[in-house]
């Protein structure tokens, strides 16, 4: 479960990255990418903290 979790994480993680870093460079919905690149980010996040943090007993 901890690897999954972590390969998951990891994914939004650098999608959510990539969404910030496209942003710039489209040419409609720059906002839209971006605040979805800020959601991707905070949950890549937040799993951890949530699922992570119940697996070892905590």
């Amino acid at each position: 479960m901890n690897v999954v979790s972590f390969l998951i994480s990891m994914g939004l993680f650098v999608f959510g990255l990539w969404l910030m870093g496209s942003a710039p460079d489209a040419t409609a919905f720059q906002a839209g990418l971006f605040f979805g690149g800020i959601l991707s980010v905070s949950l890549a996040v937040a799993i951890p903290f949530h699922v992570l943090g119940r697996s070892d007993g905590v």
